[in-house]
């Protein structure tokens, strides 16, 4: 579909002087445009692409339009994700980058994709649930805080006995999540509660920062 950009989001003047200054360093900027997508989940958040690509590869049903002289595309897949959504630029130490603003959140289903629906929806309210978080909060996550690492549990299945663990900080994405969850959490939580049939880590850990344009 092609829609006017301004009803899904917007750039700041800021923003925008700044796209138009690295779109005019492309060879070929005449025919380029930003194309803006959600491409999953950080924290509670959006994780998000932002990239100049040919306006003619753009897909059928994209969402193609523009503020002042820069046109944008959003994939159909992001267009109700980022409806109402700001892009500006943000002034840091290092001179600063664009940041997305986004009014929208994603669903507990769309942070917590490796849960089924209907456990994730019972919480961790239950007598193993709330027991299996206060091993996590008094042993574990004292023991891994050491290297900014922290593990919580999302959902906890009561009748098949199934945790599902979510690690951040120093622990997503680290190459030795996998032992700290085998060798440290799910050791910890067995020997609390030795009626759990399995742990499941649900982390995406390849999962990398939000992207931003340097000036």
């Amino acid at each position: 579909m092609t829609v006017e950009t301004f009803s899904i989001l917007t750039l700041t003047d800021e923003a925008r002087a700044v796209v138009m200054e690295a779109l005019s360093a492309e060879a070929n900027h005449e025919d380029l445009a930003l194309y803006i997508e959600v491409t999953g989940t950080r924290g509670s958040g959006y994780a998000y692409d932002l990239y100049f690509s040919d306006r003619a590869d753009a897909p059928l049903d994209a969402a193609i339009g523009h503020d002042g002289d820069v046109t944008i595309v959003v994939p159909s897949s992001s267009v109700s994700r980022l409806r109402g959504s700001r892009l500006e630029f943000a002034e840091d130490a290092v001179g600063g980058g664009l940041v997305l603003v986004n009014p929208n959140s994603p669903s507990p289903e769309e942070v917590n994709p490796g849960i089924p629906a209907e456990i994730l929806a019972k919480g961790v309210d239950g007598p193993l649930g709330q027991y299996a978080a206060s091993v996590l909060d008094e042993q574990v996550n004292p023991a891994i805080a050491s290297h900014g690492g922290r593990a919580d549990l999302v959902a906890l299945d009561e009748d098949a006995k199934v945790a599902y663990i979510k690690m951040s900080g120093g622990c997503q994405g680290c190459a030795m999540s996998r032992m700290t969850l085998t060798q440290g959490i799910e050791t910890a939580l067995r020997e609390a509660l030795p009626e759990l049939t399995d742990v499941i880590d649900v982390t995406d850990h390849a999962s990398g920062v939000n992207p931003f344009y340097s000036h």
